[in-house]
């Protein structure tokens, strides 16, 4: 387990903390969620099925996950610093082969080491940014607000590049978002590397308390639907705005707009994450969470689009800190790890199978309504297993 004990040595914890948000930038805001955005052409130009097209996040998901499980052994065998920049690094990397190649079984390869690199340099980042947090109390919530704000920067900069890039120039074009991609990504690692990164957090036994799964198998059956509904949504929506008649300004924007939800989320569900009624706060936000993904079935206007963006994104960046409320309020601290380890696996589980399951759905039926329609219902389902899920126990 990460113990924290003191920030690394910096006169401005802001500025560190935004630095660090770059690995989540890289790995997560582009890594992961940019694939949609090139995602139907794609599939249009290499003769893919919404299966194969689904497979590659699904593949990315079992990299973070393992990238996830594996990431307290990494940072014990080669430090803070190598982890978050090496992640980073392998990330690139990863963003490089997809624009060198179109070959199925490389383009896999290299979406399952972007998972892994995404999941050291925001494990490793986020606990970091959580000891700098925790050391300024009066302002620990708006520091560590910053670093989760990283993905959203990175869907807002992607929605900004891919879809004009695609549109300069034509069908087949995907591997120059690619490289666009990739360059504007090793821009925002620069910082990375001329910071300062240190810690004396420390590892501990702790994490072997005794974990009971039963309890909150409610809970944990909520946050695989989650993973599962999330990232059909994320993995398919642009194509959905595409297929209907969206140009590349409507893409733009709709991601866009996604993006820049990350950062109103941490004031708009501020009371809603203060709740101690069990599951309630994760009923509440995954239900907003189901409504956005659900309304683009209720028209294809330019204004229920964007409203979709806006209700998903504003839930979707607040469900991972209702579940981390949830620990905090149920459990005693040293089996905050275990706990957060299973909730970790539940959700990892879920966003590996959605985009596949989902991309079958829409290959047997034909439409990506059906896609979507699946997503919704998913996020409602898990927004009522979450009510349903009552408190364990008092944190102490």
């Amino acid at each position: 387990m990460l113990a924290p004990d003191r920030p690394p040595p910096d006169a401005h914890p802001a500025r560190l903390i935004l630095t660090l948000s770059l690995a989540a930038t890289v790995g997560l805001g582009i890594g992961r969620f940019a694939y949609a955005l090139v995602l139907p052409d794609m599939r249009e130009d290499l003769g893919w099925s919404y299966s194969a097209a689904g497979f590659m996040n699904t593949i990315n998901a079992v990299g973070y996950l393992v990238g996830a499980l594996l990431a307290s052994r990494l940072i014990q065998r080669v430090g803070w610093s190598a982890a978050i920049r090496g992640g980073t690094l392998a990330c690139l990397a990863a963003l490089a082969t997809c624009a060198l190649t179109g070959n199925f079984v490389a383009l896999s390869l290299a979406r399952l080491v972007l998972g892994v690199g995404a999941a050291a340099g925001f494990v490793a980042g986020g606990a970091l940014a959580a000891t700098i947090a925790q050391s300024h109390p009066e302002r620990g919530n708006f520091l560590l607000s910053l670093f989760y704000a990283g993905p959203g920067i990175g869907i807002l900069s992607s929605g900004l590049i891919a879809p004009f890039t695609l549109q300069h120039f034509g069908p087949g074009s995907w591997w120059i978002v690619w490289w666009a991609l990739t360059l504007l990504s090793a821009a925002m690692t620069v910082p990375l590397f001329l910071t300062r990164i240190e810690s004396s957090a420390r590892f501990t036994d702790e994490g072997h308390a005794s974990f009971a799964i039963a309890p909150v198998l409610i809970y944990l059956a909520s946050y695989f639907l989650f993973g599962a509904g999330y990232i059909a949504y994320m993995t398919f929506m642009i194509a959905y705005v595409r297929d209907s008649g969206g140009g590349a300004s409507a893409q733009a924007a709709f991601w866009g707009l996604i993006g820049m939800s990350a950062f109103v989320t941490p004031w708009a569900w501020r009371r809603v994450l203060a709740l101690d009624r069990g599951g309630l706060a994760t009923a509440i936000i995954l239900g907003t969470n189901a409504i956005g993904a659900g309304l683009p079935m209720l028209g294809h206007s330019t204004a229920w689009l964007a409203t979709s963006a806006v209700v998903f994104g504003v839930a979707f960046f607040a469900v991972v800190g209702s579940t981390t409320a949830f620990v905090r309020f149920n459990y005693p601290h040293e089996e905050w790890p275990t706990a957060i380890a299973a909730m970790t696996i539940s959700f990892g589980v879920g966003q590996t199978l959605g985009p596949i399951v989902v991309g079958a759905i829409t290959d047997a039926l034909g439409s990506l309504s059906y896609a979507l329609n699946v997503s919704a219902a998913l996020l409602a389902l898990g927004a009522v297993l979450a009510l349903c899920q009552r408190k364990v126990g008092p944190a102490t």
